[in-house]
C-alpha cells in the first residue's frame, strides 16, 4: 500500500520518535526516506530488522512528510499499534 498506509493511521513521525516506537515494541510498519543521511536511514533500518517489522523506502523526506500531514521534511516515521503495542 505504501504511504497510503499512513494518511488514516495512527503514527509517529521523525528520527527519535520513529526509534523509540520501535524500541518499545509499538511500531508495526516503519518508513524511512532515501534522501536523508546515510546513518539515519541506516540506523532506523538496523533496529527495524532486528525487531523483525516490516520496512519500507520511500523517495523523499518531503513525500514522507507529506503523508505525514506536516509541511516539513521528515526522515522516518512509523505506523503504531491503537493499543500501543504491536503484535509481532
Amino acid at each position: 500500500m505504501g504511504l497510503e498506509e499512513l494518511r488514516g493511521a495512527k503514527r509517529v513521525v521523525g528520527f527519535r520518535e520513529t526509534q523509540r516506537a520501535i524500541e518499545r515494541g509499538r511500531a508495526k510498519k516503519v518508513f524511512v526516506a532515501l534522501d536523508v543521511d546515510e546513518a539515519i536511514r541506516e540506523a532506523v533500518a538496523a533496529l527495524a530488522r532486528e525487531k523483525d517489522i516490516p520496512l519500507e523506502y520511500v523517495p523523499s523526506a518531503q513525500e514522507l512528510g507529506r503523508a505525514c500531514g506536516i509541511e516539513v521534511r521528515s526522515s522516518c516515521a512509523a505506523i503504531v499499534e491503537e493499543d500501543g503495542y504491536a503484535n509481532h
